[in-house]
């Protein structure tokens, strides 16, 4: 048995037209982690999602969901993999009662077996248990797209932006039952826009630009791996005309006086950049500086990939 959730190797999409989607891509996604995937708007990755979960066919390679190839296994990989699309899909005429019981009842749970009030607890709902779907908030529909793809126990879950339009104390509770699912087992993938998010949930990232695999490291190792590091610095009086350096890699006024200076580590460091900012006349009264996050790493990668 693989020790991993996912694998896709050599993953290619070419649709009607000639659009390629996706181009030769391959990852693990090892078992047991929330694993981040990134990359911007028309990137490749609800193509990807769609392809495990049966609702796009791919153009070449291979992909596994829990060790079931897709093609020759569909029924096993599709019953080890749990979607929660962007768009919000259920009948609005169902309670969210009868949506978890018909979608446990389509993957064959029997009524014994099935864990719907459970679920509508877990993601906070068991009050709406029998109100018409079409009258929840949007938050709550998310959260209800979370549990009908859970109703079949998958080992994965993948989420496809499930925090769009949700607000910040439904989030929370969402990310809360994602972590719980994730210490009970369950291999979590998701995209979201929201960096700060997969920066903070995830274990693993991987970012798709432009159908290409771009990067695939620990969330740790990717966010070191920028060169731009920023600091602000305050001056001891007005800033009348910015200073120039060749160790600056960008500098603004923020205010009459502060400085906000963008340097890479690989070419100048700290002192050189406060070096610079003394040269040119200013004395120093305060500094602080701001690592690296995954936007800027994020912005990096795929600003070359575009560039290449």
């Amino acid at each position: 048995m693989s020790d991993a959730a996912i694998e896709i190797e050599g993953l290619s999409k070419v649709y009607s037209g000639g659009k390629q989607a996706l181009d030769a891509v391959s990852f693990a996604v090892p078992r047991g982690q929330i694993f981040g995937l990134l990359g911007p708007n028309g990137a490749g990755k609800s193509t990807l999602i769609n392809i495990l979960a049966g609702l796009v066919n791919k153009t070449g390679g291979m992909a596994r969901v829990w060790g079931f190839d897709i093609d020759a296994q569909p029924r096993n990989a599709k019953r080890a993999i749990g979607i929660v699309n962007q768009e919000i899909l259920f009948d609005p005429f169902f309670t969210p009662f009868e949506t978890l019981e018909i979608q446990a009842g389509l993957y064959g749970v029997a009524k014994g077996a099935r864990r719907t009030m459970e679920l509508l607890r877990a993601v906070h709902l068991e009050d709406k248990a029998n109100a018409y779907s079409r009258t929840l908030s949007g938050g709550m529909k998310r959260r209800l797209m979370v549990a009908k793809a859970m109703v079949h126990s998958p080992p994965v879950l993948v989420l496809d932006e499930p925090t769009a339009g949700v607000d910040i104390e439904l989030r929370q509770q969402l990310w809360a039952y994602v972590r719980d699912l994730n210490d009970k087992g369950v291999t979590v993938v998701l995209t979201t826009h929201y960096l700060e998010e997969a920066e903070e949930l995830c274990d693993r990232i991987a970012i798709i630009n432009q159908g290409r695999l771009i990067a695939n490291e620990p969330t740790r190792e990717l966010v070191g791996k920028t060169q731009e590091k920023a600091v602000e610095v305050v001056v001891d009086r007005d800033i009348g005309t910015v200073p120039e350096n060749a160790c600056f890699q960008k500098i603004e006024a923020k205010g009459e006086r502060t400085l906000v200076i963008t340097y890479r580590k690989d070419r100048a460091n700290a002192g050189e950049v406060l070096g610079a900012v003394q040269a040119a006349g200013f004395g120093i009264v305060d500094v602080s500086t701001r690592e690296a996050d995954l936007e800027d790493v994020f912005l990096s990668l795929t600003r070359a990939a575009n560039a290449a």
